[in-house]
């Protein structure tokens, strides 16, 4: 059958060229033996090639698993030369080939079965599906030109969309209207269709009237189809050059890869650079017969996982060897820490934090099938110039994998999932958006309080549970968005006013709170040694910046700490040691007991509340400085440093800005009660008045303005006055 079969395919093919030359008639019989040929040496591939001493993989493999078998091109290559360089030119031609060696490599492997009547009969194989690979490195998706159409390419990036799974004809069964015979033409693979001929061949009879032109009906429910799926994928972030928008190309699948990737996923793709007529394109291309769409149709794919995605996650033995000698160092903690950011003076504990956010800490699966997480999250508030930015540019340079977003220009669809809907076939599909495409890295979100709040609540579940749900348009779905988040925010007045509380300076909701587990307040403090020593380092970076820019060395440095973080990343996993545990415990109890006394004394709650969480936090802290050290084991000296980390960060966020309760004399008291009458007298219920003015209004009659704003400040908090507009325009609330 798979002889004829061949035929068929071939003949169909010259069916355009009937009145051929003889010349081209001896090429055609060339071809056939010369194809008959490789057909021969495909099966011999699959019988004969042998890994070691007697092992035959694909022998092997054909026999455990009928429907497909994955080939290594090395191994085609090593076995004979001429036919991977076959393969890459005319993958159409000589795919189908090789698919066909190896079914009958498989019904020769088969033994003979029982038949219906009791004689023993050949047994029914049914196709197998070749798939190729090869070690070379992927082409770009923007190099892809003319020149590579119908050759093979092997190409990377992540799926941004799947389709639903359509049926897809291999042969189409045709039947004459008028003399009903019947005919069967192959479909071209991929997203090309059948050539159905003018012309019935049926001679008629006397008296018998002729077949029409176009008599041809399709018969459906006789044809023979395979499963097929579209998929789209993205040019991987990091390769797109700066200022571009990333490009995409389409994908077709069929038979045994159909819905085994989902979007999201970063894929290293082999397949056949092909080109098919775009549906809609004859509206807008009147006439442009010739302009086709390309597409690559998929002969093979590896799916790069979180651990060896973004280049080679295979470590050289020397690497490793240099890997180990630097953590056994005492001082590996610090050398890290002083290659974060370099550029950037002082800050040694961000530094340290955003070291233990790249390290991250140890991702533990529950036998309940609960995760939890084992990434940290870092919130840099502070005032403008602080250096902020810079470390969220530095992070999203070093990490492994990493998203930068700025605040405003985000919506929660672009950070979370978008649902599309296709514009030629009306299906709806899922884009994911930059905290799915950063799974396994870090998200930088810089401006993270001038997001909407409606935007910054879809950050919630993918910050705890580290998943993100979809239940829109039909399409119900969860993604992973296992990262790590670093974001940085000013306080809602532009600087940080220590006249003011916590609340006021950290406007964001404790339920955001409470998922970063370390929050640094980041002042500029005017301080004139300080300020000196700063300038000089501001001035030192600027006059040696032109003489690095020729020299090679800073980028190994940066890649050197690239590849550690995901050596120490793909390689260990702490866990705390039982001291360790003891220590933690009992230190968690004291920072909430502290915290229970602060909230009796004063009267009202801590603006960041210190929950489970921030226990987890102090867990992932000490996991991530034993990483650093590829340390299996999390020690009690990890733990106090964590511990004195999360002193530094977040208990004094908790602590800082004044407190209205405290060191208030009943005669300041008197004149915050005078002032809040005159600004009552000032301003009627429901009428606004801008806050700069009032408070000149006030001071005018001879009062101190720090008295009028802290007036102005307590009854904000009692709920008599609320701020608009960025806190300019005051309004006295009913």
């Amino acid at each position: 059958m798979s002889g004829w079969d061949e035929g068929a395919v071939y003949y169909s093919n010259q069916a355009q060229f009937t009145e051929a030359s003889t010349d081209a008639e001896a090429a055609a019989a060339s071809s056939t033996t010369s194809r008959h040929s490789v057909l021969l040496k495909f099966k011999e591939f699959i019988r004969n090639f042998e890994k070691e001493k007697n092992i035959f993989p694909y022998k092997e493999s054909l026999v455990n698993n009928p429907k497909f078998l994955l080939v290594h091109l090395e191994d085609l290559l090593s076995f004979d030369s001429d036919l991977p360089s076959l393969l890459r030119s005319a993958p159409s031609d000589y795919l189908p080939l090789f698919e066909n060696a190896a079914a009958e490599v498989l019904a020769s492997l088969k033994m003979k079965v029982a038949g219906d009547s009791g004689e023993m009969v050949e047994p029914h194989t049914g196709e197998v599906q070749i798939f190729l690979a090869s070690k070379e490195d992927p082409v770009s998706m923007r190099s892809l030109g003319a020149q590579y159409i119908s050759k093979l390419v092997k190409i990377s990036g992540i799926t941004i969309a799947a389709s639903r799974i359509k049926a897809k004809a291999t042969y189409v069964h045709l039947i004459c209207k008028n003399c009903k015979s019947a005919r069967v033409i192959p479909c071209r693979p991929g997203l090309g269709g059948a050539i159905v001929p003018r012309s019935c061949d049926h001679i008629p009879q006397p008296g018998e009237e002729a077949c029409p032109l176009d008599p041809w009906l399709v018969v459906p429910d006789k044809s023979k189809y395979v499963d097929q799926q579209t998929l789209k994928l993205q040019e991987n972030p990091e390769d797109v050059p700066t200022g571009e928008l990333p490009r995409n190309m389409l994908l077709s699948v069929d038979r045994h890869l159909v819905q085994t990737i989902v979007p999201g996923s970063r894929l290293t793709i082999m397949g056949i650079y092909s080109i098919f007529q775009a549906a809609n394109s004859s509206t807008n291309h009147k006439g442009a017969v010739a302009v086709r769409q390309p597409y690559i149709r998929i002969v093979g794919m590896e799916e790069t996982n979180e651990a060896s995605s973004r280049g080679p996650a295979t470590f050289t033995q020397e690497e490793v060897e240099e890997f180990k000698k630097f953590a056994s160092n005492q001082d590996a903690y610090k050398v890290i820490c002083s290659k974060i950011a370099p550029s950037i003076f002082g800050h040694d504990d961000v530094k340290k934090a955003v070291a233990c956010l790249l390290f991250g800490g140890a991702r533990k699966n529950l036998p309940d099938g609960v995760r939890l997480r084992g990434d940290i999250n870092v919130l840099l508030l502070g005032d403008p110039s602080t250096a902020k930015s810079q470390f969220l540019k530095f992070v999203e340079k070093t990490a492994p994998i990493a998203v930068y977003t700025s605040g405003k220009g985000s919506s929660a669809a672009g950070l979370t999932a978008s649902v599309i809907q296709d514009s030629s076939s009306r299906e709806f599909y899922l884009e994911g958006g930059a905290m799915v495409l950063a799974d396994g890295g870090v998200v930088c979100i810089d401006e993270f309080d001038k997001m909407r709040p409606e935007d910054r609540v879809a950050i919630h579940e993918a910050m705890e549970q580290q998943t993100i749900s979809i239940a829109k348009a039909g399409i119900t779905t969860v993604l992973n968005s296992r990262t790590s988040v670093l974001a940085a925010a000013n306080p809602p007045s532009g600087r940080y006013d220590d006249l003011k509380t916590a609340q006021d300076n950290i406007d964001l909701q404790t339920t955001i709170l409470s998922r970063f587990d370390l929050i640094f307040i980041v002042k500029d403090i005017r301080m004139y040694d300080q300020d000196k020593v700063i300038a000089s380092h501001i001035i030192k970076v600027h006059a040696s910046a032109q003489t690095t820019s020729n020299d090679s060395r800073p980028p190994k440095d940066e890649n050197w700490l690239k590849r550690y973080i995901q050596y120490c990343r793909t390689e260990c996993h702490p866990r705390l040691s039982e001291s360790a545990c003891a220590k933690l415990q009992s230190d968690y109890v004291d920072i909430r007991r502290g915290m229970r006394q602060q909230a009796n004394e004063t009267g009202e709650s801590a603006a960041i509340p210190i929950t489970v969480r921030q226990l987890e936090a102090i867990i992932r802290l000490s996991e991530a400085l034993a990483k650093m050290k590829l340390s299996h084991v999390a020690t009690e000296g990890d733990v106090a440093e964590a511990l004195r980390l999360f002193k530094v960060s977040t208990m004094d966020a908790a602590r800082s800005g004044i407190n209205q309760h405290i060191n208030i004399s009943p005669d300041m008291a008197n004149e915050i009660k005078q002032a809040e009458n005159q600004i009552k007298r000032r301003l009627g219920i429901g009428n606004r008045i801008s806050e700069r003015r009032l408070i000149d209004d006030l001071t005018r009659m001879g009062m101190n303005e720090s008295i009028v704003r802290r007036a102005i400040l307590i009854m904000h908090q009692r709920g008599e006055v609320e701020y608009q507009r960025e806190r300019h325009i005051i309004v006295r609330k009913v």
